[in-house]
């Protein structure tokens, strides 16, 4: 399932893949795929992301 929370936050920033990558140590390719559903991350990567995007964890990653 895709992940347009994600997608949607990031935008919000105003940041690219590639910035939101660098900012958890992870490849632009990683974030594609979360924000694509191919990729289900770590726990320690779903924190990382939500902390770089002002986010909870509900936010961004618990589907209805």
């Amino acid at each position: 399932m895709k992940n347009l929370k994600l997608k949607a936050a990031r935008a919000e920033k105003d940041l690219s893949q590639d910035e939101l990558a660098g900012m958890v140590g992870v490849a632009r390719q990683t974030i594609h795929l979360i924000e694509k559903g191919d990729y289900n991350p770590s726990i320690n990567l779903c924190i990382a992301i939500c902390r770089a995007l002002d986010k909870t964890l509900d936010d961004l990653f618990w589907t209805e």
